[in-house]
């Protein structure tokens, strides 16, 4: 078993204003890794931020954070390499957005960042599958992507279930609405990488959210190579 257990605060759930620090006090707090949503009012209602914004955090905060784009946008194959040049390290996709995945997949390697491949709720985890092996994560969402503060959907799990039991080793990422409350359901059907908003980024103490969260997904991780 290859994976490990990784928090990546969702940066859209802080202060916009002070993204640079908030970016910081998040790494100083535990994160593994921050998750930056992109979205372009065309594949989802709302509109965000891009590449010049990734831009000018990557100069603020420096080379080691983790940067995990997830590209809610209509046309992922027109940012592949101003987000490489921006300095993300991991470029996640939505399948409902392309008819030609592998392509995608074989671009963004080529720039240099890892893979990774979402699913919205009304998509199954078949039609991931047959990208399974050629991607770093696939990304489960627990909501519909868009909009930050909605209800975690626990129906979700079977997905992350049937993923971890068909790719022992692929990381496996579960976004939205995900926090104290829903994490054991996360972990015990197998999913490693835990996007949290607005559970971290607004509590009082970010720092002991994110190692309550840590501690129940590695302790899943633990169990389940017992079991095996």
């Amino acid at each position: 078993m290859a994976y490990t257990a990784k928090i990546g605060p969702s940066i859209l759930s802080s202060d916009l204003s002070q993204l640079g620090g908030e970016c910081e006090r998040m790494m100083e707090c535990g994160a593994d890794y921050l998750h930056l949503d992109v979205m372009d009012g065309h594949f989802v209602p709302n509109i965000t931020f891009g590449h010049p914004m990734v831009e000018c955090l990557r100069r603020c905060i420096g080379p080691d954070p983790f940067f995990d784009m997830h590209m809610m946008v209509s046309r992922p194959e027109q940012w592949v390499k101003p987000m490489a040049a921006a300095g993300a390290n991991q470029y996640t996709f939505h399948l409902e957005a392309t008819t030609n995945p592998g392509n995608l997949i074989k671009e963004i390697r080529e720039s240099g960042m890892k893979v990774g491949l979402a699913i919205k709720p009304g998509t199954t985890v078949e039609e991931l599958a047959p990208w399974a092996g050629q991607i770093d994560m696939a990304l489960v969402m627990t909501v519909e992507p868009g909009f930050g503060g909605q209800k975690f959907m626990e129906d979700m799990m079977p997905k992350v279930s049937w993923l971890r039991g068909q790719f022992p080793s692929l990381d496996i990422e579960v976004d939205g609405g995900v926090g104290p409350d829903s994490i054991h359901r996360c972990a015990e059907a197998g999913a490693n990488m835990i996007v949290s908003g607005s559970a971290v980024v607004s509590s009082d103490d970010p720092r002991s959210v994110i190692a309550l969260l840590k501690n129940v997904v590695i302790e899943a991780i633990q169990k389940r190579s017992l079991d095996r």
